[in-house]
């Protein structure tokens, strides 16, 4: 498990464009932390700069003792973490269990150990043998999600990152990931962090949820006082959530 600290974090594009405007966070030990907000507020950029991908304008991103900035410790810092994409990000040339050996690979040299390894997740995410030899092209979007969360808890990471988890699920399908996510997080003992805007996954699976707003972390909280927080945007995104449409 692994403590992560944003100091005073800032990412500024070519051209003056200003993502992140100074966050400060830390996620504990073993915490399911959600970074809520609208798109484009800065969620997947500050995603982004905490693996690393993006380089930071101003601050500094520490996993416990290492930090992003860190050039020559670099495959340390990035061996802690795995990453659930919002697109599954599942090779389509791979069959299923060659896309899970593919990320256990990483970790493991040994091709029959690699093998056992991919089915064991696979396995442990509720997907049959039956598809381990099929292509994402022909499985179910459901599937792919399990398949993918398999090829991310393969790498053993002490964090887990969820980016989107429930795009494109229909509600039953994105209820059951939901639980399985949750379920995973809690058996592996890692620290997680969610990207979304779904309050419904937010509320499900976080003990703290931090609220993006134009790039600037506006609070920071359980969940369930989220309604009352004394936040104006916060308290407005948690009613305009739960608006019922009606005719």
């Amino acid at each position: 498990m692994s403590k992560i600290e944003f100091k005073n974090v800032r990412k500024v594009f070519e051209g003056g464009l200003s993502v992140l405007n100074g966050v400060n966070l830390s996620i504990e030990n073993g915490e399911s932390h959600i970074i809520l907000g609208q798109s484009g507020c800065g969620k997947s950029v500050l995603m982004k700069c905490l693996l690393g991908i993006f380089k930071l304008s101003e601050g500094d991103i520490i996993v416990d003792d290492l930090s992003v900035n860190d050039r020559e410790h670099r495959k340390e810092y990035v061996k802690k973490f795995s990453v659930l994409f919002q697109g599954n990000a599942l090779f389509d040339s791979m069959t299923i269990i060659e896309n899970v050996e593919f990320g256990a690979n990483q970790v493991c040299k040994d091709k029959i150990k690699c093998k056992e390894i991919a089915k064991e997740k696979l396995l442990a995410v509720g997907l049959e043998e039956r598809v381990f030899n099929l292509y994402p092209a022909e499985i179910s979007g459901g599937m792919q999600k399990r398949a993918a969360l398999a090829r991310a808890i393969s790498l053993s990471p002490e964090i887990l990152l969820f980016d989107e988890p429930t795009s494109g699920l229909d509600p039953i399908t994105g209820g059951i990931i939901c639980n399985l996510l949750k379920d995973t997080v809690k058996s592996l003992g890692v620290t997680s962090i969610t990207i979304t805007h779904d309050l419904k996954v937010a509320e499900f699976l976080s003990d703290r949820v931090s609220v993006l707003n134009k790039g600037v972390l506006t609070w920071t909280g359980h969940a369930d006082d989220m309604k009352n927080c004394g936040n104006a945007f916060v308290e407005h995104f948690y009613k305009a959530s739960n608006i019922i449409l009606k005719k």
